[in-house]
């Protein structure tokens, strides 16, 4: 099999490669921030932030250097991550998402599917993590039928990956298909996370030839490193700790820099900024997001030095995923008592901080970070397993 190879503007030095992409994220942070209420009001991201984000080399995070991707470090896509959850969390979700799967499928693909995905420029991919659906082994190919859900940047996606059951001649495989092969539900009417348009999908009985099929139990990583060797859903923690504290840190710095004009009480009232309480609630806070930085940084570090040396054990994967629900679960705090300070106009579907605690109870929800991994990460330590499942 030979390399597929593109010119790569990414740096090779792991710091310099992070300050090439947050500076990417400073090069279309006027766009992204125009067009944050269109897409929480069209419940899917805007064309104009999808652009912005494709044209900066954002989309690229997660992928192989080999194809012209970035390959960050995943403490680096952390901080990436963040910036852009800073101007827009619908734009940062659907970057993590799109770059995640996209990623996964250029190091995992044939020679040939790599160059389907990228004969019209850096594609936008859409995936899920759960199994579902069938597959079919027939003549060249597989059937395959379902339906899937959380397809985060469904409405602008051009290539879906989906995982799916199989009964010969693997039990799982991943099937990659063009968009116009796919139908999308449009049941995205949402409590949080409105602007990700992720919608349900859909596959009836279409044909997916083999080249564009991988064994997920089985297969092999065929271009990149450490990087596509951390498991599953090892590959994906630092994006769901990163986003929650990251919406954490919004909500401190948007009631950090209104504290002083908003007053409450009757007849005007106090500022906030002279309660004690919220000085608190300020001070606290900033340290417990900060915490959940470190500790999120700490896991996945010693996740990807495992990832490196080939022998990745049970118990950084479990570790690592628990790190996840706890930043999820500190940010969810740490924004509900902020909440309670922001007055009567944060219940008004424009305020930032209402948006925080919808969104943080919507990502909350996302199998990743189910607060079953508490127990995984518990049994392990007992002794009581020595596997860490994804349930």
């Amino acid at each position: 099999m030979t390399a597929v190879v593109r010119d790569n503007p990414f740096p090779d030095d792991r710091q310099a490669n992070r300050r090439h992409l947050l500076e990417a994220v400073e090069s279309v942070a006027d766009v992204l921030a125009a067009n944050r209420d269109k897409s929480e009001a069209d419940r899917t991201l805007a064309p104009e932030s999808v652009e912005a984000l494709r044209q900066a080399g954002l989309l690229k995070l997660k992928s192989p250097r080999a194809v012209g991707g970035a390959e960050a470090h995943p403490v680096v896509q952390m901080d990436v991550i963040e910036a852009v959850a800073m101007i827009d969390p619908a734009a940062s979700w659907c970057m993590l998402i799109s770059s995640a799967v996209t990623g996964m499928a250029l190091a995992r693909s044939s020679d040939e599917a790599v160059e389907e995905f990228l004969a019209d420029g850096w594609p936008s991919m859409v995936g899920s993590l759960r199994p579902g659906g069938t597959a079919k082994k027939v003549d060249g190919g597989y059937r395959v039928s379902g339906r899937w859900a959380w397809g985060s940047g469904a409405p602008h996606a051009n290539w879906f990956s989906v995982p799916v059951m199989c009964e010969d001649p693997a039990p799982l495989v991943q099937a990659v298909v063009p968009a116009s092969e796919v139908t999308i539900v449009d049941n995205w009417h949402v409590m949080g996370m409105k602007g990700t348009g992720s919608n349900d999908y859909e596959l009836n009985d279409v044909f997916v030839p083999d080249h564009r099929v991988n064994d997920i139990v089985r297969g092999p990583v065929r271009r990149g490193g450490a990087l596509y060797r951390m498991g599953s859903p090892g590959y994906v923690v630092n994006e769901h700790g990163c986003f929650a504290y990251a919406i954490g840190r919004l909500a401190l710095k948007t009631m950090t820099e209104t504290a002083i004009e908003k007053k409450r009480g009757y007849m005007g009232g106090q500022s906030i900024a002279d309660r004690e309480i919220f000085q608190r609630a300020i001070g606290e806070g900033t340290v417990r997001m900060n915490a959940c930085h470190l500790m999120m940084a700490d896991a996945v570090e010693r996740l990807f030095a495992e990832a490196e040396t080939g022998e990745l054990s049970a118990a950084i994967r479990a570790e690592s995923r628990a790190a996840a629900v706890w930043c999820t679960d500190e940010a969810l705090d740490v924004v509900t008592t902020l909440h309670r300070y922001a007055g009567g106009s944060a219940v008004m579907l424009d305020n930032i901080m209402q948006r925080c605690v919808r969104d943080l109870y919507t990502v909350q929800s996302h199998l990743v970070v189910s607060d079953s991994a508490y127990e995984i990460y518990g049994q392990l330590l007992l002794g009581l397993s020595d596997d860490a499942p994804l349930r």
